[in-house]
């Protein structure tokens, strides 16, 4: 288990700096510092490998947030922020979701898992009467989801993820007041130290 671990915070990382396109078999192993024969017994292809780092992402979906509601649904859009900047398994995991077509078949489950993740905060927030009755849950989280894809790829290109803390304040500056209940914006914290999440 543990070589396989190995393989794949080595295929991470050299994804997330070459892109799949970029990887090769050859760089994996020698980061990883595994023969091919310890390569090619836990993951047979390139491929393999890119679907692997990709389904790891799942891992991170559940944040332990305290509560859920508005408060939870934001705190879960820092929460992956700080992820993106500190752990290379997940940063390679969304490259390869933008990138996936270049290694197969397109699959937005990825996707859909975070729409998931937020429909359920946005339910709660219904319930807790912090959402605007014209706000519809599901379409809204397919809405973040895109809105969050777009904030995060646009951070990367022009910081490497550095100013990605404040572009999701001024996302949700704009969102918040679009959605929700004047007691629900209330109630929602952001937060104070942006710089922080960042490091």
């Amino acid at each position: 288990m543990r070589t396989r671990d190995a393989i794949l915070t080595a295929a991470a990382e050299i994804f997330d700096e070459f892109g799949y396109s970029g990887a090769s078999i050859s760089k994996i192993m020698n980061r990883a510092n595994v023969t091919q024969g310890g390569m090619y017994f836990h993951f047979k292809s390139k491929r393999e490998l890119a679907h692997a780092v990709l389904t790891s992402q799942q891992e991170f979906v559940a944040h332990p947030s305290e509560g859920f509601g508005l408060q939870g649904l934001v705190d879960l859009t820092f929460f992956t922020a700080h992820q993106l900047v500190s752990n290379v398994l997940f940063r390679a995991s969304v490259r390869l979701a933008v990138e996936q077509g270049e290694f197969g078949p397109r699959d937005d489950t990825a996707y859909q898992e975070w729409v998931e993740q937020l429909y359920v905060h946005l339910c709660a927030a219904r319930e807790q009467g912090e959402l605007l009755a014209e706000v519809d849950e599901r379409e809204f989280a397919n809405v973040l989801v895109g809105a969050y894809t777009g904030t995060q790829v646009f951070s990367n290109i022009a910081s490497g993820y550095a100013d990605l803390p404040e572009r999701l304040v001024s996302m949700w500056r704009y969102f918040l007041p679009a959605i929700a209940t004047p007691q629900g914006r209330a109630r929602v914290r952001l937060p104070a130290d942006v710089a922080r999440i960042a490091a």
